[in-house]
């Protein structure tokens, strides 16, 4: 048999490129912020909600929120976003 028909074929994978976002719940920002507060990556680090080597944050609607809040992050889940707006809070994707 030919080498060309020995060698197993494999197509495109694209999972290295692949965006991979850490998820943050509504929960997580109402027990780690105040009233008022800006949230961003470096923020949520510093809090300790995510790990240092985190590049890219989605807020996900897990939990409520009664904080206003200003939100900044990668990705928004549609819910977590009307929760944030409802409240009066802010978002913006970085």
């Amino acid at each position: 048999m030919p080498l060309i028909r020995r060698i197993p074929k494999r197509g495109f994978n694209n999972a290295r490129f692949a965006t991979k976002h850490f998820a943050v719940n509504l929960v997580d920002l109402e027990d780690s912020f105040g009233n008022g507060d800006t949230v961003d990556l470096a923020a949520l680090k510093r809090k300790g909600v995510v790990g240092a080597s985190v590049k890219s944050v989605k807020v996900l609607s897990g939990g409520t929120l009664t904080r206003k809040l200003i939100v900044n992050a990668a990705a928004f889940s549609g819910k977590a976003k009307a929760a944030i707006e409802a409240v009066g809070g802010q978002i913006s994707v970085v």
